[in-house]
């Protein structure tokens, strides 16, 4: 059995999730009834947009909590390194 990780962003990243799946499902029937393939692009466009923030959001909140319990207190001099770190993970 694995140790629950329940963040608190993780309510959010759900509801998002659960947009995409919605909207992603709407894709699918306007391919079934012969939208163009403009709308569709469009569409799974942002199907695709909400699902990377939901990523990025999960995998910003795991180093904000789940990095900073494993690395714990650092001297000023170390830390930077991880600061650093957790900014450019910003970027991905």
């Amino acid at each position: 059995m694995s140790e629950s990780h329940v963040h608190q962003s993780h309510p959010e990243i759900a509801k998002r999730l659960r947009r995409a799946e919605g909207h992603l499902r709407k894709v699918i029937e306007m391919i079934e009834a012969g939208r163009p393939c403009l709308d569709l692009a469009q569409q799974l466009h942002a199907v695709e947009k909400a699902i990377g923030q939901a990523k990025k959001n999960l995998i910003q909140d795991h180093l904000d909590h789940c990095l900073e319990d494993v690395v714990g207190p650092l001297p000023r001099d170390q830390r930077r390194s991880i600061d650093e770190f957790k900014a450019i993970a910003k970027y991905l």
